[in-house]
């Protein structure tokens, strides 16, 4: 019986780090692989979009229409629906190529640049294999499903207001249409699945982060980086837009409509607007501030060690090209002295200007 590609790369993992993946794996994936929607070298996006369409929003057309069709324009008018599922839902999916294409760019950037020596490099291999393993497990995302489902159980019946597509009946009877019921059931969830799943993965980077900043990084305090080394890391928050993208969408559409609908007023989410930007902060950036007691460490440190070389050097300069320079001016420009010492102001000047965190440089 053959292995799978994921299977050989991540057994392999210190022959071929560049395979290993913290989103091509588990019970989720493999299914889409039965399928056919996703190949070992190929996500299928534009198919597995339209399988999603397809399944989520396509249907709750079909059923009103069948059998509510006085409440099909207000279906074909509900943004709500059109934000989650034709929005969302295919930004949640192109996140998946994102945060595969970043976190392997900079975990092979880690090798390449000689950031961990061979025992750290090992530990790290470690961390990596036991984070794939996890990524495999059935129970995360079980754990996600009932959550979801929890989730659905509490929350239903709040659902049920005057949108004609949403519900039928009237007055004390309104109850949810059958395409209301399928939306309950089907199309939310499975949104609320794949969101589920997205910030699933990107713990697992999380935790991977966590564990690389606790090792005996080689960082260099005058990096022309200015972070020490640890630049490539700022290409990670961006992997982290879709996900915020696709939230906020939701979140924005419900807003609106209840503003329109409801009588509620702008203001009236000014703490929730904040309440989300916190925490959308925390969890994108909040990778890359565990790194920032390293850098500061770091910081002081090339200061006053720099600064040690920096004096020393200059005041051999000094006292050769000021105080002794008499009759010897003529050298002066084709002096060594003078380039190295303006070469070592900017190695100083790239340590004094370095930032705290990777997340300050923008790629």
């Amino acid at each position: 019986m053959g292995i799978p590609m994921d299977t050989k790369a991540d057994s392999g993992l210190n022959h071929t780090p560049a395979e290993v993946s913290f989103v091509r794996g588990g019970p989720f994936y493999r299914a889409q692989q039965a399928l056919g929607l996703i190949h070992p070298n190929n996500w299928n996006l534009g198919r597995r979009a339209a399988v999603v369409i397809v399944i989520t929003w396509l249907p709750l057309i079909v059923l009103t229409a069948l059998l509510n069709l006085q409440g099909l324009n207000s279906l074909l008018r509900d943004y709500r629906v059109h934000a989650r599922l034709l929005i969302a839902l295919p930004v949640l999916l192109f996140g998946e190529l994102l945060m595969e294409a970043r976190f392997r760019a900079v975990m092979s950037h880690i090798r390449q640049a000689h950031l961990l020596d061979a025992s750290e490099l090992e530990y790290m291999d470690g961390v990596v294999a036991t984070l794939v393993s996890l990524r495999d497990s059935f129970l995360p995302e079980l754990a996600v499903l009932l959550l979801l489902v929890i989730h659905t159980a509490l929350t239903y019946k709040g659902l049920v207001d005057h949108t004609p597509w949403l519900v039928s009946g009237g007055g004390a009877n309104l109850q949810l249409s059958v395409a209301g019921w399928y939306a309950v059931l089907v199309s939310a969830p499975i949104f609320q699945f794949l969101l589920g799943l997205s910030l699933w993965k990107w713990l697992l980077w999380a935790i991977f982060t966590f564990k690389l900043s606790q090792r005996n990084l080689k960082l260099i305090p005058t990096h022309p980086d200015k972070h020490g080394g640890l630049g490539f890391l700022s290409v990670t928050p961006a992997a982290f837009a879709p996900i915020t993208f696709a939230a906020s969408a939701v979140i924005g559409a419900t807003w609106r409509y209840d503003i329109l609908n409801h009588g509620a007023r702008l203001k009236d989410f000014m703490l929730p607007n904040i309440a989300l930007g916190v925490i959308v902060a925390f969890v994108a950036l909040g990778p890359l501030v565990l790194f920032v007691p390293r850098l500061a460490a770091l910081r002081r440190r090339g200061i006053l060690e720099y600064g040690i070389l920096g004096q020393l050097h200059s005041i051999e300069f000094h006292q050769k090209w000021i105080l002794h320079r008499t009759g010897h001016e003529a050298e002066f420009l084709q002096a060594p002295e003078s380039s190295t010492l303006a070469d070592y102001g900017q190695s100083y000047e790239n340590l004094k200007s370095s930032t705290l965190s990777p997340q300050a440089n923008r790629i």
